[in-house]
């Protein structure tokens, strides 16, 4: 998601009118530190993404959601041991939802880099607004300590930290099929690189994947924000 891997003169505003097996790409499993992508899925376990992109003009540097994702209900185990309603404590301003997990050499640490990123670049009330929210993947090695400790690395300085979320293994596939975005693999490492923005009305318009940047994700943020 970092700007440093982008092709030199492509632009994300061109990928707007994408189609919706474009999108499906953006929803595909990624194999941190592996080779490549491997096959996504939808709710049911098929093949197909359920997510389209907006084709008209749109006010969005990332991806346009045609048809929006609702705000998934859930409550994991956050980094405190606490249980964690998703829904009910993110209402209140715009949500960044992550699936991934902390020993990921390069999709995880980048997106969580380029959001830190992009919330020291926004208007600081938008900062303290927004929360960003980090499923892992992988609970059988991410604990609540080792969670909390990994999104310090990114967010310590921000007015609002990274919530850290965690749950047995059915909790965690739960909250994935919940929320729309294909099942982990491989325990947990190979998963989508989808983040999902939701606004207070508990839809998520826009989201962003690997090819998108700290400049996009601040500038959906104040959209987002604004609505």
């Amino acid at each position: 998601m970092s700007s440093a891997n982008r092709v030199p003169g492509r632009s994300t505003r061109g990928r707007r009118g994408l189609t919706a097996l474009a999108v499906a790409a953006g929803l595909l499993l990624t194999a941190c530190g592996g080779d490549g992508e491997a096959e996504g899925h939808d709710h049911h376990g098929g093949v197909e993404a359920p997510a389209t992109v907006e084709e008209n003009a749109s006010p969005y540097e990332g991806l346009h959601l045609e048809d929006p994702y609702q705000k998934p209900a859930f409550t994991l185990t956050d980094t405190t041991g606490a249980p964690y309603d998703f829904a009910a404590r993110t209402a209140d301003g715009p949500t960044l939802l992550f699936f991934g997990f902390t020993n990921c050499p390069d999709v995880c640490p980048t997106t969580m880099a380029d959001v830190a990123l992009a919330l020291r670049s926004v208007d600081p009330a938008v900062a303290e607004r927004t929360t960003l929210v980090f499923v892992t993947t992988d609970p059988a090695r991410d604990t609540p300590e080792v969670l909390g400790e990994y999104l310090g690395l990114f967010s310590a300085d921000l007015p609002t930290p990274f919530v850290g979320l965690t749950g047995d293994q059915e909790q965690i596939e739960q909250a994935q099929l919940a929320a729309g975005v294909p099942l982990a693999q491989d325990d947990g490492q190979v998963h989508s690189a989808l983040m999902l923005l939701y606004g207070t009305d508990g839809e998520a318009d826009v989201a962003f994947d690997a090819e998108n940047t700290v400049r996009d994700i601040a500038a959906d943020l104040a959209v987002v924000a604004a609505e």
